[in-house]
C-alpha cells in the first residue's frame, strides 16, 4: 500500500518525515484497503511514495533509493514508486498506488507492469491524503492482466453494459513520443487490430498541458499549502520548486482552465462510443536514466503530462499494458476508455495479453 493510502495502526508519512512525525497511527484503514483485505488480500506492507506525491520519478531524498528492478540504471518512475517496485520485484502479486497525473501508468511503462487508473470517483478516497482532489484516483499494478482485473473486479463498482469491440489510433498523442520509439510502438499497436485512427488532442496539446498544470497546482495548494505554509518542511530542491509554483495559481486562472477542462472532457465524449477505447502512448520515452540532466527531465515532465492528462481532465479509466522490451528496456503502450468503462477496459485487457491480434473485433 502506498504511504499516502491509510492503514490502521500506521502513521501515513506522504513521503515527508515532517508530516509522518505529526501523524497520529490510522485509526482505521483506507476503503480500498479494507476492500482489498475482505476480498482476500493480504496486506504485506506500506511503500515508499516520492515527496508527497509531487513527482513522476520514483526519487525521495528523505529515504533510501528505489532500485529499478528491470533496469538499474534508470529510474522507477513515481510517484506510486515503491507499489511498483514491489510488483516488479516480485515481492508482492498487486500493489495499491495513486494516480493524479501518471503516478501509476508511468511507473508501470518503466517497469513492465500491467497497472490501472481507474475513473475518476470509481474508487473511494477516503483514508487517503488528498492532494490534487478532481484528479486524484487510487490505481493498482499487476504482472499479468488477469490479476490487474481480478483486483479490479474486487474493487470496482459494476460491470460496464457494454463490451469495448473498436479500438481507435490516437495518432496525435504519438507525435508526442520520442521518433524510434513511436515507430516501434505503432508497429506493435498494429497487431491489436485498429479500427480508425483519431486525434484526441486536435492541436491543443499545449492547452491540455496548462489546464492540467494550472488546476492541479490550485488544487495542491488548497490542499497542502496551509500545512506547508504553517510548517515550512525541507522539501527536496525540485519538490520545493514545484509547491512554490503552485502557490503562484490565481483564481482568473483557475475560473478559465475549469472552463477549458469541459470543453476538453465534452470534445473526448463526442469522440468517443461505450463501445469503443483509444490506443496511445502510456510515457513519451524510455524510463530516465538516473543521471538524466535538467532539461531532459523537464521535457519528460511536459510530455508525459500532456500525454496522461487526457484520461485526468475526463475522469476516464485507462490501463497500461507492456510491450516487452526495446533497446534493452520495458515498453508498452494504454488502452483509454469512456468515464465509467473500467472493467470491460480490463475485460479487453485481459483478451489483448492472451491473444494480441485482432481483439478490436473481438
Amino acid at each position: 500500500v502506498k504511504d499516502l493510502i491509510d492503514v490502521a495502526g500506521c502513521r501515513t508519512g506522504a513521503g515527508n518525515p515532517r508530516w509522518l512525525a505529526q501523524q497520529a497511527p490510522a485509526e482505521r484503514s483506507a476503503s480500498v484497503v479494507e476492500k482489498a483485505l475482505a476480498a482476500g488480500a493480504t496486506l504485506v506492507g506500506k511503500t515508499v511514495t516520492d515527496e508527497f506525491a509531487f513527482s513522476l520519478e520514483g526519487r525521495n531524498v528523505h529515504y533510501d533509493g528505489l532500485t529499478n528492478p528491470v533496469c538499474p540504471d534508470r529510474v522507477p518512475g513515481g510517484s506510486s514508486s515503491g507499489s511498483a517496485v514491489a510488483v516488479a520485484a516480485g515481492l508482492v502479486d498487486f500493489a495499491l498506488g495513486t494516480d493524479t497525473g501518471g503516478s501509476v501508468r508511468v511507473p508501470a511503462n518503466f517497469l513492465g507492469l500491467f497497472g490501472c487508473r481507474p475513473s475518476h470517483g470509481a474508487i473511494s478516497l477516503a483514508g487517503v491524503v488528498p492532494f490534487a482532489p478532481s484528479y486524484d484516483t487510487i490505481g493498482w499494478f499487476a504482472r499479468d492482466a488477469q490479476l490487474l482485473a481480478d483486483v479490479g473486479a474486487a474493487l470496482l463498482p459494476g460491470q460496464h453494459p457494454f463490451p469495448i469491440t473498436k479500438l481507435l489510433f490516437a495518432y496525435d498523442a504519438f507525435a508526442l513520443v520520442d521518433r524510434p520509439l513511436a515507430r516501434e510502438l505503432e508497429a506493435r499497436s498494429t497487431r491489436w487490430g485498429v479500427s480508425d485512427s483519431r486525434p484526441v488532442f486536435e492541436g491543443e496539446e499545449a492547452l491540455c498541458f496548462d489546464c492540467y498544470r494550472i488546476l492541479q497546482g490550485a488544487e495542491i495548494w488548497q490542499s497542502l499549502g496551509p500545512w506547508i505554509t504553517a510548517n515550512r518542511p525541507g522539501f527536496a530542491q525540485e519538490i520545493g520548486e514545484r509547491f512554490a509554483s503552485a502557490a503562484t495559481v490565481t483564481t482568473d486562472q483557475v475560473e478559465h482552465y475549469r472552463a477549458v477542462r469541459v470543453a476538453i472532457r465534452a470534445r473526448f465524449e463526442a469522440l468517443m462510443q461505450p463501445d469503443t477505447a483509444v490506443i496511445m502512448p502510456t510515457t513519451p520515452c524510455l524510463a530516465l536514466s538516473k543521471d538524466a540532466p535538467g532539461d531532459v527531465i523537464g521535457d519528460f515532465y511536459k510530455r508525459a503530462l500532456t500525454l496522461t492528462s487526457i484520461a485526468g481532465h475526463c475522469g476516464a479509466p485507462q490501463v497500461a499494458m507492456p510491450l516487452g522490451r526495446w533497446q534493452g528496456c520495458p515498453i508498452g503502450l494504454s488502452i483509454l476508455g469512456v468515464r465509467g468503462s473500467d472493467r470491460a477496459l480490463l475485460d479487453l485487457a485481459t483478451k489483448i495479453a492472451v491473444a494480441p491480434v485482432g481483439m478490436a473485433t473481438a
